[in-house]
């Protein structure tokens, strides 16, 4: 025995120090927008879904945090200086975060989040159509010239007025957040008197018979992916783990709103504060329009326009190349 345990430990001593694994981070940090588009990041952060996928993970010790930013532009930098470790908005912002990224920090796709429709909302009776829109115009969105609704703006004016049209309206847009621009084309008061507004504010907005919409996003992309989730690959490569509690979580919160909507309208009425009945949500929510899924679709619908108009240098072939490869068996298989 005495013979035995001198030849391991000589083994040992040959064979150098065992490499222990690599600790992963001890905080998940996880940036996300108003209204029901980010509804699943509610639901992780309200319902602590994280932190059960964590203890199953073996990952007891780990800190979630939840910043609610503005608009994508704030989120990017965030992401890109390390201050955030998820980031989440509309496709086109991150379509161009991909693009501008590869070969250095390479920004990809998690999952996806949602498909719903966004209306241009205004309280203007004149204005029937965005060929009406001119330079006293004022359009309030998260973020002007980058956010998912600016080049939604882009795509409709390049089908009413052609090609080379397509930027026309990009000096209307006005950043502001979802609250503030529902507030004030309510009221009256303030510079925009149009807002492209997500749900439920859009929804909120029509309700009042003064407000009627001139564009419907559905309209021009039809059921296509709206919303995404990102992250570098410093962060998905170094984290595996970690990566693999996130979409776990996330996972299940979209399965927890499709299949009690009810339940996932409480949580964001809670959340949210906002002035609006769980009846009211959950209609939103069985909207034939609007639909929660992880499945990217239809991407190559703004790939190809943000490609044409010269503002994404490369064009992705598919989701493969645009998402991490999932940790789970489900994969990024798109319509």
């Amino acid at each position: 025995m005495r013979r035995l345990a001198i030849g391991l430990a000589a083994l040992l001593l040959l064979c150098g120090p065992v490499p222990r694994a690599r600790a992963e981070q001890g905080e998940l940090r996880i940036a996300y927008q108003f209204g029901l588009l980010f509804l699943p990041l509610v639901i992780m952060d309200k319902e602590k879904l994280v932190d059960v996928a964590a203890r199953e993970a073996g990952l007891s010790a780990l800190k979630t945090s939840y910043i609610q930013m503005a608009g994508g532009s704030d989120m990017n930098s965030a992401l890109l200086s390390g201050a955030i470790d998820i980031g989440s908005g509309g496709v086109p912002p991150f379509l161009i975060m991909w693009s501008r990224t590869r070969g250095n920090a390479d920004v990809k796709g998690v999952v996806a989040m949602c498909a719903m429709p966004i209306n241009l909302n205004t309280r203007d009776p004149n204005l029937k159509s965005i060929a009406d829109l001119t330079d006293r115009n004022k359009i309030a969105m998260p973020a002007a010239r980058v956010s998912i609704q600016a080049i939604m703006l882009q795509m409709a004016a390049e089908k009413a007025f052609g090609p080379q049209g397509f930027n026309r309206l990009d000096n209307l847009g006005v950043g502001l957040s979802h609250p503030m621009a529902m507030s004030m084309l309510l009221s009256g008061q303030g510079e925009i008197d149009l807002h492209f507004a997500s749900p439920p504010y859009n929804y909120q907005e029509l309700d009042d018979p003064r407000i009627h919409s001139i564009l419907n996003s559905h309209d021009l992309l039809g059921n296509a992916t709206f919303e995404v989730l990102w992250a570098t690959r410093k962060f998905v490569e170094g984290n595996p783990l970690l990566y693999k509690v996130f979409v776990t979580a996330f996972q299940r919160a979209v399965d927890l709103i499709n299949r009690d909507p009810g339940k996932a309208a409480e949580i964001y009425l809670r959340d949210s504060k906002e002035k609006l009945t769980v009846e009211q949500i959950v209609q939103i929510l069985q909207d034939p329009q609007v639909e929660y899924t992880t499945t990217p679709k239809h991407i190559d619908r703004y790939s190809d326009f943000l490609h044409r108009t010269g503002q994404l240098k490369a064009r992705p072939s598919g989701p493969d190349e645009l998402f991490f490869p999932r940790p789970d068996a489900a994969g990024h298989s798109a319509e």
